[in-house]
C-alpha cells in the first residue's frame, strides 16, 4: 500500500475533519496519524493527515475527487507522495559543522532528502561534497557581481527542480528578489536564538552579556534579514568559566541539530505558514528511523 499525506489550510469553520475524514474513507484510504489546529485569534484551520491508499487509488485521483470538498470549505490543500524525496541546494561557505552533519543524515537515510547540488562562495568543501557524487558549484560573490552570481544559482535552482534551499552557514546576504521568488522555501541557520543578539558575533555579544543559554535559531528567509517566520529552535547551558570559543563550539553542536530538524520538519510537509509565525505538526510515527545505522 502506498502512504500519502494531505496537508490542509483554511478558514476555521464546523465539519472540516468530518468531512475530510468521509472523503478518505469514501475511497479506500485508511488515517494513520492526524495533527490539526485551529489558529483562535486569526481563525485559520491547519491540518496533516498521514493515510493509506488500500485500494490503490493514486494522487492524482485523489486530488481531482478532492477538489469538490476542498473547494466547498475554501481549502488551500495538496497531496503528497510520502515515500518522494524533496529534492535540495545546500549553499555553505567557510563554516562546515551543518554541511557535514546534513551529510552524514543524507547518507544512513535519517534525511530523506535529494541533495541535487552544493553551491558555496569558496572552494572549502568541494571535496567533500563530491566523493559523496553530488555536484559541486562555486560562485564567487561579490558587491560587484552579487545580482548575475545570484542568477547562476537561481539557474541550478531551476535545472535541478529543487524544491529547497538550505542556508547551511552561508554568509552571503540573499537579494529581496531571491527571497520573495523561494519565499517559504529558503531555510536558513542563526547562531543565535533569536531574537536576542542578532549579527554578525552573537556569540561574542552572550559572552558579554554573561548568558547562562546558547541557542540556534533555524527560520524561513523573508526580505527582513534573520526576521522570517521560525521553524526550530533550541539552547544549551553555558556557565561563567567558559570562554567565547567555547560559546562557539557548543553552539556548533546546536545549529547542526536545529537545522536538522527544521529541514525534517519541512520536508515532511510538517511546517505550515502562519502569517509572521509557522505550525509545526508533530513527526509522524517512523519517519526518523534511519535506513541504515552507521
Amino acid at each position: 500500500m502506498q502512504s500519502f499525506a494531505l496537508t490542509v489550510k483554511c478558514k476555521s469553520t464546523r465539519g472540516i475533519v468530518a468531512a475530510i475524514s468521509a472523503f478518505l474513507a469514501t475511497n479506500g484510504c485508511n488515517i494513520t496519524d492526524s495533527a490539526q489546529f485551529d489558529d483562535q485569534e486569526t481563525g485559520n484551520f491547519f491540518m496533516r493527515i498521514s493515510f493509506q491508499s488500500e485500494e490503490g487509488k493514486d494522487l492524482t485521483t485523489l486530488s481531482e475527487n478532492f477538489a469538490e470538498v476542498g473547494e466547498r470549505l475554501g481549502m488551500d490543500f495538496s497531496f503528497h507522495d510520502e515515500a518522494e524525496k524533496m529534492k535540495v541546494v545546500i549553499m555553505v561557505s567557510r563554516f562546515g559543522h551543518c554541511l557535514n552533519d546534513l551529510l552524514y543524515r543524507w547518507r544512513i537515510g535519517a534525511l530523506p532528502i535529494e541533495i541535487v547540488a552544493v553551491i558555496s562562495n569558496h572552494f572549502e568543501y568541494q571535496k567533500v561534497v563530491v566523493n559523496h557524487d553530488i555536484p559541486f558549484h562555486q560562485i564567487r560573490v561579490t558587491k560587484e557581481n552579487k545580482k548575475e552570481a545570484e542568477a547562476r544559482q537561481m539557474a541550478i535552482v531551476e535545472e535541478t527542480g529543487a524544491e529547497l534551499i538550505v542556508l547551511a552557514r552561508y554568509m552571503q546576504v540573499l537579494s529581496d528578489e531571491m527571497c520573495q521568488k523561494m519565499s517559504g522555501r529558503i531555510i536558513n541557520i542563526h547562531h543565535s536564538f533569536l531574537p536576542s543578539f542578532k549579527g554578525a558575533n552573537p556569540y561574542k555579544q552572550a559572552f558579554e552579556r554573561g548568558v547562562k543559554l546558547i541557542g540556534a535559531t533555524s527560520h524561513y528567509v523573508t526580505a527582513d534579514l534573520d526576521e522570517g517566520p521560525i521553524i526550530e529552535q533550541d539552547t544549551i547551558r553555558v556557565s561563567h568559566a567558559q570562554s567565547p570559543a567555547d560559546y562557539v563550539s557548543l553552539g556548533r553542536d546546536v545549529e547542526s541539530q536545529v537545522l536538522s530538524r527544521a529541514i525534517h520538519a519541512h520536508i515532511h510537509r510538517r511546517v505550515f505558514l502562519n502569517g509572521n509565525k509557522t505550525v509545526v505538526f508533530p513527526a509522524s510515527p517512523g519517519s526518523y528511523a534511519s535506513e541504515r545505522m552507521g
